[in-house]
């Protein structure tokens, strides 16, 4: 009885073991195939990273309905700062043409969309000519993708902290400046980063800077960034700092999906 007993819960163990494998291997080619029409239809020079959340995923499948998906493509040509990352999150998407699988050409009715454009510190440095520039979150807040203000982990736009040697305006040290981040401009794809400020101790650069070169360091500091068109054509929401990077993030319910519209650079 107990070789039997031993049997059976040994092949059920295979079935179950079985099941979540074929499960877990037929959301891996559906990723693999949303990942393919993402990049033919935004025309990006690589796959993105695509991840279909929720388990399982053969009922997702077979009510043509995904809980949630996510999609992030790194290193993305961009006219103005040379290369972003591009993400979006869409919760609740309907799968039309009876098909699970989503093709490039598809159209999809989304319950909740979030997209971020993604700027780090170095192209930013670059674009600002600054080249040491770090950005951080502003003291006392979450610098990562679990704190912040926001759900996916974005700061505050007041205070952003930003690092380098402003060269430009003739002066060699490093410095902590506090800048305002807020989006303009008739599309809302500027971003104008406002210095207003020069911040010292624990957490900063710790140095001050005389009277007479404060209104220079500042000013370099302080740029517009035009042509920051969030994926899927979202309207910017928030912008702040997580990690040492630059993000605008738009969100966005019961809208409709194209995907050659996640690419907007």
């Amino acid at each position: 009885m107990r070789k039997l007993l031993i049997g059976v819960v040994a092949t059920v163990l295979a079935v179950v073991v079985g099941a979540v494998g074929a499960d877990f291997g037929a959301a891996i080619y559906a990723e693999y195939r949303l990942a393919r029409s993402v990049r033919s239809a935004a025309e990006l020079q690589h796959d993105p990273s695509v991840a279909i959340l929720g388990f399982p995923f053969a009922t997702q499948a077979m009510d043509h309905r995904y809980d949630e998906v996510e999609i992030r493509a790194n290193g993305v040509d961009h006219p103005v700062v040379g290369k972003a990352s591009l993400e979006a999150t869409l919760h609740d998407i309907e799968l039309r043409r009876g098909s699970w699988l989503v093709g490039p050409d598809a159209v999809l009715p989304v319950g909740k969309a979030e997209s971020r454009i993604i700027i780090d510190s170095t192209h930013l440095g670059r674009f600002m000519d600054i080249p040491d520039l770090l950005v951080e979150a502003p003291t006392g807040e979450s610098n990562d993708a679990t704190g912040g203000t926001t759900e996916s982990g974005i700061s505050s736009n007041r205070g952003v902290l930003f690092t380098g040697t402003p060269e430009k305006a003739d002066f060699h040290s490093r410095v902590s400046i506090a800048v305002d981040l807020d989006v303009a401009g008739p599309d809302q794809t500027t971003l104008v980063m406002t210095a207003t400020g020069v911040l010292t101790g624990p957490g900063t650069a710790d140095q001050e800077v005389p009277d007479d070169k404060k209104e220079a360091v500042l000013a370099a500091f302080t740029a517009s960034l035009p042509g920051q068109k969030l994926p899927f054509g979202l309207a910017p929401t928030a912008q702040g700092a997580r990690g040492s990077d630059i993000i605008i993030e738009g969100i966005a319910e019961g809208v409709t999906m194209v995907l050659d519209e996640f690419n907007r650079t």
